[in-house]
This record gives structure tokens, C-alpha cells and sequence, in this order.
């Protein structure tokens, strides 16, 4: 006797609708990333942006769940204002430090390097990513201090007096590299250099060699070929990289903690404002700000075309 037929099975079934229906597979396939995104980070962004409209009472010191201004009034005083220009004008220096930096390397990395040499430059620009952070930052307050190897290098070297002028210069300045903004500018170089130069050579390692050969078989000197033809083609490798290091410098607050003086960062305040003084409000309208700050950034840079070669 012959058995019943028990038809497809629920996987046949399910594998049969999925193939014939391709948009409610990919439907499947994105929901959890964008339940992910939607939920967790935009969601947690709101919130934020949420609590920034809150203040604090000043008697009672608890947090007034209304909609007001009178955080954003406390942000924009002139003590906050200070701590958005010097982190602003710290993550803008590192950038162009590290932008003007990376890209003689990328592009011996990427034109002249052999095969070997080229292993052994990315080996040197990741193996700094694969200790810890804070490691290095500590390993580099020991380094800049009073009594570090710069200071001993420098008297080794009959430097001193360099590096006491150095030290002299108003602002920037201090007791000792560890204890000014010129030893928290070249950890924060040290730190986010890796971040710039990796994607300068991705966008190198895509600019065809055939139109450097045309650009000198038409006659351009190798300055009119690098300005004209492999510098645009690059740009947005630098925007890319950029943002990395602009975004990062400017949201950090461990080596501003660690190397510098003791005027903070955004990133500082933010900690502080939720932490020691429990001002959740203004600690959420401080961490608005490097969001505006980026904003206006990628905004701009999408205007001139930066994103366009990624």
C-alpha cells in the first residue's frame, strides 16, 4: 500500500515564500540591524536630545521634567564657550597634523614601497592598535614628564633651552610637555595618526596608475600630476580620515585627563556634569554640541564632493 503524501515541509515551505518573494527576505535580513539602529542608538540620541530641554532646580536640585531653554542658556555662558573652542580648535590641529603627516607616508606606502617594506609600514601603523589605550597614553605621560626621555634626549642634546622657550610660549605652554596642551596635541596625534593614514591608502591603491601616465605622456610635471590628478583623486580619502580623527579628538576625554592642564574638554564636562555634579541636563546639551559640530562638517563636505569617490 502506498503511503499518503504528506506534502512540503514547513522549511520547504518558508525557503519557497522567501525565494519567491525577494523583498520580504531582505525585509528579514535588515529588520534586527535596523531594530538595532532605530531603537538603541537613534532612540538613545533622542533621549538625549530629550533630557537637554530638562534643567535643574536650584533649591531643591533635582531635575524638572519640562520643556525649557534654561539649559541651553547655562551652555552658551562664557566659561562653556571656552571648552567648545579649545576642544574645536584642538580636534582641528590634530586633523591637520595628522592629514599632513599621513599622506607622504600613505603615498610612499602605496607608489614607491615594495612588496615587503609595504607589510612591514602596515605592520608599524596597526601595531600601536593592538595594545592598549591606555597603555599608550600612560606610557607617553611618562615620556613627556619633567624627568621623561624628551627632557633627557633634550639635554643630551644641548636642547634644553629649546625646549624650556617651547614650554614658555603663553597658552599652549606649561611646567612640563605632560602638563600642557602641546603634550595632549601630540598624544592625540600619536593616538589617531593610524586612523588618517589607512584610509588615504585605500583611496591611493584606487587612483590608476595609467592616469598618472597620461597626465606625463600630456605633458604635466610630476608637482602639475600630483596637484591636478592624484591629489583631487585622494581628497576624500583625507575627508574620510578626517572625520576619524576629528570626531574622536573631539569626543575624547581620557587623555585630556591624563596629559594637559586642568582646564577640560567637551568630553570632560560631559563626564563631570553626569557624574560629580548629577546635572544630566547639561551633560546632555554639552554631548549636542560635537554632534552639531560633525553635522556641519559632513554637511560641508558632502557639498564639495568628498563622499563622491568613497
Amino acid at each position: 500500500m502506498t503511503a499518503a503524501y504528506a506534502g512540503p515541509s514547513f522549511t520547504s515551505r518558508v525557503s519557497s515564500a522567501l525565494y519567491l518573494h525577494p523583498k520580504l527576505l531582505l525585509t528579514l535580513l535588515l529588520a534586527p540591524p535596523l531594530l538595532w539602529l532605530g531603537v538603541l542608538y537613534l532612540g538613545s540620541l533622542f533621549s538625549l536630545l530629550l533630557q537637554s530641554f530638562f534643567y535643574i532646580d536650584e533649591f531643591s536640585g533635582n531635575i524638572v521634567r519640562e520643556f525649557s531653554l534654561a539649559t541651553y542658556e547655562q551652555l552658551f555662558t562664557h566659561a562653556n564657550a571656552d571648552i567648545f573652542m579649545r576642544t574645536t580648535l584642538m580636534a582641528a590641529a590634530v586633523t591637520i597634523a595628522a592629514a599632513l603627516i599621513a599622506f607622504p607616508i600613505a603615498y610612499y606606502m602605496v607608489r614607491y614601497a615594495s612588496m615587503k617594506m609595504k607589510a612591514v609600514l602596515y605592520l608599524a601603523v596597526m601595531l600601536p592598535l593592538w595594545s592598549s589605550y591606555l597603555v599608550r597614553v600612560y606610557a607617553w605621560k611618562l615620556i613627556l614628564a619633567k624627568e621623561g626621555m624628551v627632557t633627557w634626549f633634550a639635554g643630551k642634546l644641548q636642547l634644553t633651552w629649546l625646549l624650556d622657550a617651547v614650554l614658555a610660549i603663553p597658552v599652549i605652554g606649561g611646567p612640563s610637555l605632560s602638563i600642557s596642551y602641546i603634550g595632549s596635541f601630540l598624544v592625540f596625534l600619536y593616538i589617531w595618526l593610524p586612523f588618517m593614514i589607512l584610509p588615504i591608502v585605500a583611496a591611493l591603491e584606487r587612483v590608476p596608475a595609467s592616469l598618472t601616465e597620461a597626465s606625463a605622456d600630456l605633458g604635466a610635471t610630476p608637482k602639475q600630476t600630483f596637484r591636478k590628478v592624484i591629489l583631487p583623486l585622494a581628497f576624500p580619502g583625507v575627508v574620510a580620515g578626517s572625520i576619524f580623527t576629528f570626531s574622536l579628538t573631539l569626543g575624547d576625554y581620557i587623555i585630556p585627563g591624563i596629559i594637559g592642564n586642568s582646564r577640560p574638554f567637551i568630553g570632560q564636562a560631559v563626564y563631570q556634569l553626569q557624574g560629580t555634579a548629577g546635572n544630566i541636563p547639561l551633560a546632555a546639551a554639552f554631548t549636542i554640541v560635537p554632534i552639531v559640530i560633525m553635522t556641519i562638517y559632513l554637511t560641508a563636505a558632502r557639498r564639495l564632493g568628498a563622499f563622491d569617490a568613497l
